[in-house]
This record gives structure tokens, C-alpha cells and sequence, in this order.
């Protein structure tokens, strides 16, 4: 038996991984290795007390933008460096599930872009290659997850900062509804817009950890209440059926070379998982994304860090970044007309999206557009940063929740695709992106559960597709059992066999798992063998429940047989 790694074991490697990597622009700053040691031997001593800490044995990086006590908060700006007094809510929730905070992570400063070179802390170089960038504005926290030196990492996310650098470094980034985790102690972006995001490598940590977060504090005024989350918990879920929007043909031109086909590709994989495909038309989402740097709602970004940069415009090109600069002090020349025009507009734009997704579960698009080098976004800062947020920037405008997920890979660097849904709809999101992570498994069917037939809707609701019909090899035996509803029982026989027709499905891991624990006797499932020289798991019986049943091998399947039977 192999034991689950100690919060010391794991804090020691964290450390370790650092040395190894050597990617000190990851870091703003990194807690003494001695104190994370004697607070993960604290952690192992109340779990061996029988405490429950769900988080305990993982090590976490938070972006120096989010109050963690003992470190200094930076935003990545040396002149707005200040020691908060006490953590963050999602820092203390952090720590109090047993995770070890080993450091804070760089980004673009103020949190202002999503390409991860705008800070004087270093350009931090993407996890697959170093000549390329890693996304921002959580640039530290990705890669740090990415190569393996913590488990999870805290970002923040106001245009898609949690999700940008996921995709680009081939993790999971998590955007749960806009204000069900509290910004208590951020340092704000964009105040009404920001969230507080998680990255991990797998997916079901990421989603845990945003879960365990997640919950009013009673200091955010914008924090979602526990019961406006309760109204909406019935629409939360998948229906059995998922219809999932995609953009039309046009709205995916100027992606990088090959990512139109790795999201199709993607695409394709979660329609096998037993759901519906539709293009839409996003033209509304796409204009309501321009609206987040191109209109009045870049005055927010001033009201939160403006007068800081007005103050210090001494330091613009040393200590403040010069992009991140014109776009926070260009905030200022807005008015307040200016912005109840661009609310009403963006009101408008919201309602042709809701509109056009009509009847859809969710969108997938692909995350970002392109993947950079260094170079590429040194040569034009701001239209480089502004192709990144396509898809990303409409989501906390329009009140979305959206996470991002790996799709593969493309000229060997990843590539990863969004799940987006209404606000709220945040277990839609994650169930989406189990099926698109998960692996499948092929099932053969022979009987009730064929499509058309009494019991196929159970395949659908696992998350079946069809994939073909197929007939097993010739050594097999059907008999129509005494069960409600009329069901056959496959047996693999040493004479007298025969082929029998049947279907082959495919199934999620997860659904499958859920299908063959549901299973009544006398039905098991065990690997058939098939005319073509495959085999796949599928539906057989327990021989004894073939006694005294009736033998229908010679109709070929349980289809032709119940013909017949209708005929007499």
C-alpha cells in the first residue's frame, strides 16, 4: 500500500521543485523554508488527531495581489508594497483546509493584462517554452502549478486572468460565478468585475478547492448571498441531454495556426460524450468583450489603483510598468455619461447573447487566440495583450461563470478550450469539463438498452453516444429472460454459438462507473468478443438465469426476435 505524501514530505519537495526548476521571476516573494516546514509537521500532527483537513498534504502559491498574513502585497509594484494585517477570506479558507502557502506569485501588475510580462518583478516565461509568454495577468500562479512546485494556486480573474495563462501553460483554471468567493483583501482591478480564481493540474482539485472558497464572508458587500445561490441551484446541473453552443466558422478566424482544428477536435470529443453540438451566433458576447478596455468601464480600473500611479508617474518604466500605466491613467479621462452609455450598451449586448444561447447548457470556445513569444508581445504591448481576451473578457461583464481546461496540444505547445454558462451554472461548467477531461469506455448493448429501446434512456443519462453497430463473434448464445422490462442474457457458449447483433457505445469513466453500479442482477459486464476480432466490455448474464429460459440465437438479436414475436 502506497501512503499519500505528508504536508512535510510535500513541503520539502515543493522546495526542492523551486531549486530545480530555476524560474525565479515565478516568485515576488518566498516564505522561509523552515517556518513551512514546522506549520506542514503542525498540519500532519491534527490530521494524525483525526482532523479533517481537505486540503491537507498540498502546498499553494497565492498572486501577490491577495493579502496572505507574514508576506508583503505588492500588486507588483514595489511602491504600493504594504503588510496586510490578517489574511484574505480566500487565503484563510485556503489555510484553514490544511493547505501550506509557500509563497506569493507574480503577474501583470495591478493585475492589468493577460500576457504576464508587464511586471518589474521579470516577464515570467511560459512553463513549455521559455521564449514564450505565460498569459496573465496570474502569470506566477499558473506556471508555478504548471511545473509542478505547488498543488493549487490562487489568481485573480477580471478579463480572463484566470483562464489565459491555464490554457497557455495546460492546467485547469477555475472562474467560479462572479462574487461566490469573496475579494475580501484583493487588491482590486475592476471592483464589481474581479474574482478570485483557482489552478491546479487536475481538475477535481481545482474544482474542490474553488468550492471550499467559495460562501459569503459577511465583509464583501458584492459576495453573493447563500440564499441568491439557493435559487438558483435547480438550473445548476446538466439535463440528461446537454446542448453545448460553439461559434460560427467566422467568429474563429485569426486563431494561431492549427487551434481552429484542435477546437474542433475538442469539440468532437465532448458531442461523443452524449450531447448536442450547435454553432451561435457570439457576435454580441465578441462586442461586449471590446467594451471591457474600450469604453467607460476602464474607469474602474483608475478608481482602484489611478491615484496610486498619479502620484509616482516619476516611476513609470521602472517601478510601474508603462502599458499597465496608460491603461489605468487613460481610465481617468472617462466621464460619467460616458459610462451609463456603456452600461446601457452592454445591457443591450446581454440580451442578444442570452438570446442567441437560448436553449444551450453552455458555450465552448477556445480560451485564447494565440500563443506569443516574448518578443512578439515586446513589440506591441497593447495589441498583443488585446488579441488574448476574444473570448475571455465578456464573461464577469456579463455575469458568467467560465473555466478553462487542456484540449491537447498544438506544434507541441498546449492548447486549451472554455466552458462558459449563466451565472451560477457553475456545476454545468465543471460536469462539462469532466466529460471533456474524462476517458471513455466503449459498451456493447444488445437488448433493452439498444437505442429506441426501454432502458436506453440510462446510457443517455450516464452520458452514452452511439458509436456503431457491430455483431460479436460467433460463439455466443442469446435467451429472452423473465425480467420486467423483457430483457436478454448474453452467454459466450463452447458450441452451438452464434453472432449476435448489437450496438457499441460510448461512455464517459465517470458515467460508465455509475451505469455498472446500477446494474441488477442477474446482468453483469465482462469483455465480448466481436466479429471483427475486437473486443469491448459489454452486457452478459449469470448462467443461471439462462435455465428454463427460452433460447433465441437463431434470430440473430434481440431485435429480430421481438419482431417475430409482434408477427405471430
Amino acid at each position: 500500500m502506497t501512503l499519500a505524501p505528508t504536508a512535510v514530505d510535500r513541503v520539502d519537495a515543493a522546495f526542492r521543485r523551486i531549486d530545480a526548476v530555476d524560474r525565479p521571476e515565478i516568485w515576488i516573494s518566498l516564505r522561509d523554508r523552515q517556518d513551512a516546514l514546522d506549520e506542514a509537521a503542525a498540519i500532519d500532527a491534527r490530521v494524525a488527531a483525526g482532523e479533517s483537513l481537505p486540503l491537507a498534504g498540498t502546498v499553494a502559491g497565492v498572486k501577490d495581489n491577495i493579502d496572505a498574513a507574514g508576506f508583503d502585497t505588492t500588486a507588483a509594484a514595489p511602491s504600493f508594497a504594504y503588510r496586510p494585517d490578517a489574511d484574505s477570506t480566500a487565503v484563510g479558507r485556503l489555510r484553514a483546509a490544511g493547505a501550506v502557502i509557500i509563497g506569493k506569485t507574480n503577474l501583470d501588475q495591478f493585475a492589468t493584462g493577460l500576457v504576464g510580462t508587464r511586471s518589474p518583478y521579470g516577464a515570467v516565461r511560459n512553463a513549455w517554452n521559455p521564449d514564450r509568454i505565460s498569459g496573465g495577468s496570474s502569470s506566477g500562479s499558473a506556471v508555478a502549478v504548471a511545473l509542478g512546485i505547488v498543488d493549487v494556486a490562487l489568481g485573480t480573474d477580471t478579463a480572463g486572468s484566470g483562464r489565459v495563462p491555464a490554457a497557455l501553460n495546460g492546467i485547469v483554471g477555475v472562474k467560479l460565478t462572479r462574487g461566490r468567493i469573496p475579494t475580501t483583501g484583493v487588491v482590486p482591478a475592476c471592483r464589481t468585475l474581479d474574482c478570485v480564481t483557482v489552478f491546479a493540474r487536475e481538475l477535481g482539485l481545482a474544482r474542490q478547492t474553488a468550492e471550499l472558497l467559495a460562501g459569503p464572508d459577511g465583509l464583501d458587500p458584492l459576495a453573493r448571498t447563500l440564499e441568491e445561490q439557493a435559487q438558483h441551484a435547480t438550473a445548476a446541473a446538466l439535463p440528461p441531454r446537454p446542448r453545448v453552443g460553439i461559434p460560427t466558422a467566422s467568429q474563429l478566424e485569426g486563431l494561431a495556426p492549427g487551434w481552429a482544428e484542435a477546437f474542433h477536435a475538442a469539440a468532437d470529443r465532448l458531442a461523443a460524450t452524449g450531447l448536442d453540438i450547435v454553432e451561435v451566433d457570439i457576435s454580441a458576447l465578441l462586442e461586449a468583450a471590446q467594451m471591457l478596455y474600450n469604453s467607460a468601464f476602464v474607469a474602474e480600473r483608475y478608481a482602484a489603483v489611478g491615484a496610486h500611479i498619479d502620484e509616482h508617474r516619476d516611476l513609470i518604466g521602472t517601478d510601474l510598468d508603462e502599458s499597465v500605466a496608460t491603461i489605468v491613467l487613460g481610465g481617468a479621462e472617462r466621464t460619467a455619461v460616458e459610462l451609463f452609455h456603456a452600461r446601457e450598451e452592454l445591457d443591450r449586448l446581454g440580451a442578444v447573447a442570452t438570446a442567441a444561447l437560448d436553449g444551450c447548457d453552455a458555450l465552448l470556445t477556445p480560451t485564447t487566440t494565440w500563443h506569443p513569444t516574448l518578443d512578439e508581445i515586446a513589440a506591441d504591448p497593447i495589441g498583443g495583450n488585446s488579441r488574448m481576451g476574444r473570448y475571455t473578457n465578456y464573461a464577469n461583464l456579463l455575469d458568467m461563470a467560465s473555466s478553462s481546461v487542456p484540449a491537447g496540444t498544438v506544434d507541441g505547445l498546449p492548447f486549451g478550450v472554455m466552458i462558459t454558462a449563466p451565472a451560477f451554472h457553475d456545476l454545468a461548467v465543471h460536469q462539462l469539463a469532466e466529460r471533456l477531461l474524462s476517458p471513455t469506455i466503449d459498451i456493447l448493448v444488445v437488448g433493452a438498452h439498444l437505442a429506441d429501446q426501454p432502458l436506453n434512456h440510462q446510457l443517455v443519462a450516464a452520458g452514452g453516444s452511439f458509436v456503431r453497430s457491430t455483431t460479436t463473434s460467433a460463439d455466443y448464445a442469446l435467451f429472452a429472460l423473465d425480467t420486467t422490462p423483457p430483457k436478454p442474457g448474453l452467454l459466450r457458449v463452447d458450441h452451438d454459438g452464434v453472432s449476435i447483433a448489437g450496438e457499441i457505445w460510448s461512455l464517459p469513466a465517470a458515467g460508465f462507473g455509475v451505469f455498472v453500479a446500477s446494474l441488477p442482477s442477474p446482468m453483469t459486464i465482462g469483455r465480448v468478443t466481436l466479429a471483427d476480432g475486437g473486443a469491448v466490455s459489454g452486457f452478459l448474464c449469470e448462467p443461471i438465469a439462462t435455465v428454463g429460459a427460452e433460447n433465441i440465437s437463431g434470430h440473430g438479436g434481440w431485435l429480430a426476435w421481438r419482431r417475430a414475436q409482434a408477427s405471430i
